[in-house]
């Protein structure tokens, strides 16, 4: 089910990001391509046994040592509210080292809230420390998020280690305390 993107598939995980996220929170094409060629960055898809073709679903992660962080999570729109989703997401954790993480938006809607809730039915706790994901690409905004982590709730000092290295390795800004 879940195998590495090839760079031959990545114009239809560049649909499903596209249709997935809105513009400040995922990269330009080229950009997003690029990131192909970082050794800590890999593109998961799963393609089911009926059509080997298609990709239903994407993951899109960062390997760091201690890390692995989950950017971008999108199954295609046909295909959701069929389980999916939880089990990339439960097959994509047993590849994964160290402790998991991925960013959410607030709990302001029903939509956000159900997003969290469904990373809460499948293993991840809510870290309600206040965080900022910089702006993705020259153009895109930052963006007020939650991070979401395996393992429990983080300590504070977790966080913010966390934090620095989304900030230098991922989006590469250093971290500016207030």
């Amino acid at each position: 089910m879940l195998t590495k993107l090839s760079k031959e598939e990545f114009e239809q995980v560049y649909r499903i990001m596209e249709a997935s996220f809105p513009p400040d929170e995922h990269r330009p094409y080229e950009e997003q391509l690029e990131l192909m060629e970082n050794p800590n960055y890999q593109i998961y898809v799963a393609k089911e046994a009926d059509n080997f073709l298609e990709i239903k679903c994407f993951m899109a992660v960062w390997q760091f040592d201690d890390l692995s962080f989950i950017e971008h999570f999108a199954v295609d729109s046909k295909y959701r509210n069929i389980g999916l989703g939880s089990r990339m997401l439960q097959e994509i954790k047993k590849h994964l080292t160290g402790r998991v993480c991925l960013e959410v938006e607030l709990p302001d809607n029903d939509i956000a809230k159900r997003r969290i809730e469904f990373y809460q039915r499948n293993g991840l706790y809510y870290n309600d420390y206040p965080y900022i994901q910089p702006a993705i690409s020259k153009g895109r905004n930052p963006i007020p998020l939650r991070i979401m982590t395996s393992g429990g709730v983080v300590s504070q000092e977790e966080y913010q280690e966390i934090r620095d290295i989304l900030y230098r390795e991922v989006y590469r800004v250093e971290h500016k305390p207030n």
